[in-house]
C-alpha cells in the first residue's frame, strides 16, 4: 500500500534514469504496478531501486512477473491513470 511517499514519481524518475520504457500506476487495492521494458541489467537495477523505495517508504514486497511487450509503452516511461 502506498500512502503519500511519492512512490510513482520515484519509480518514474528511477526508470527514466535507467533509460527504461513502461509505466507505473496505483492499483485500487493500494498496491503499485510497474511495467518496465529494458535490458536485464537495467531491469535488475530498477527492481533493486523499487525494493528500496523513496525516502520515507517502507517496501514490504516486490513481485516480478514476466509480461508480453506492449508496444504503446515501449518508447517512454510514464505515470498512467490508476487501475
Amino acid at each position: 500500500m502506498v500512502q503519500g511517499v511519492g512512490f510513482r514519481y520515484y519509480a518514474q524518475h528511477t526508470a527514466q534514469g535507467l533509460l527504461l520504457a513502461g509505466y507505473v500506476r496505483n492499483r485500487v487495492d493500494g498496491r503499485v504496478e510497474a511495467y518496465a521494458v529494458g535490458a536485464a541489467e537495467q531491469l535488475a537495477a530498477f527492481q533493486a531501486a523499487l525494493r528500496k523505495g523513496p525516502y520515507g517508504a517502507v517496501v514490504r514486497n516486490v513481485l516480478e512477473e514476466a509480461a508480453a511487450l506492449e508496444a504503446r509503452y515501449a518508447k517512454e516511461f510514464s505515470i498512467i491513470p490508476d487501475l
